[in-house]
């Protein structure tokens, strides 16, 4: 997988690590987030940062907050206290306007078009002259990342199969050149060898400058390629540290994190 990565377009290459040096440094910061569900209170003061350039994981078990974070920094969930991208205020923001603003969100549930194409999907995905930047990424890219998207690509995506439906949800997010994305669950019901893939991409996603959020109950992946991580329980953060302060924190692990 290293090997295919590395060989993609050597243009498209040159032109990603251009746009990574450009004006792409922006910060995501939470600063006392509350988020309801009709009278449920849900989250609980959620105070974080995603810095530019950085992979952060947020853990948990389920039912943690985690994915209501994420819904709540994409619009989709009513919240209180502030999210702030790069100076810009996000409460209140419709999710297509946040997603404008360069914020990229893989929702769990793996949201294709099933009777459209796999390069169909992948079309739906571009939002071309974005803040008139030149978009990072383009067909050449997904296709060299994933060959077997290519190798599909006049594939209806309702037939494909659940890691193949996977890579096409983060390689469609991604035809929007956003700044930052996060992804919820990306590894989810995959095969060990999908899952080794999916940690690739998110290696390329940091290499060419973009910020990642990464949603994940597996602490493999999460330890190996995040820079910071934060733990949640009961709608709040319980930790946050680098994973090798995770590594040595038995407690949070037993308490917060073990089935």
């Amino acid at each position: 997988m290293s090997v295919e990565m590395k060989d993609s377009n050597v243009g498209a290459m040159r032109a990603a690590a251009a746009g990574a040096s450009a004006a792409h440094a922006r910060a995501l910061k939470l600063d006392n987030v509350h988020a309801f569900y009709g009278k449920s209170h849900v989250l609980h003061g959620v105070t974080m940062e995603v810095r530019p350039g950085e992979i952060v994981s947020l853990l948990g078990r389920n039912g943690s907050g985690r994915s209501t974070t994420v819904k709540t920094i994409m619009g989709q969930v009513e919240g209180t206290g502030s999210i702030d991208w790069g100076g810009q205020a996000l409460l209140g923001e419709k999710a297509y306007e946040i997603a404008h603003r360069g914020i990229g969100y893989v929702p769990e549930n793996r949201d294709i078009f099933p009777k459209l194409t796999v390069h169909q999907n992948l079309m739906l995905g571009e939002k071309s002259g974005r803040r008139g930047k030149t978009p990072r990424w383009g067909f050449d890219d997904m296709y060299a990342m994933f060959p077997r998207l290519k190798e599909r690509q006049h594939t209806e995506a309702g037939v494909l199969s659940g890691g193949e439906q996977q890579m096409l949800t983060l390689c469609r997010t991604l035809m929007g050149d956003p700044d930052l994305i996060m992804i919820d669950e990306p590894t989810e019901g995959l095969a060990p060898k999908i899952v080794e893939l999916v940690a690739e991409y998110l290696k390329e996603l940091k290499r060419r400058g973009v910020s990642v959020l990464l949603v994940e109950q597996k602490l493999a992946i999460a330890l190996e390629i995040s820079e910071r991580c934060y733990v949640m329980g009961h709608g709040r953060i319980v930790f946050e540290g680098t994973p090798a302060d995770l590594r040595a924190n038995a407690y949070v692990r037993k308490e917060w994190l073990e089935v």
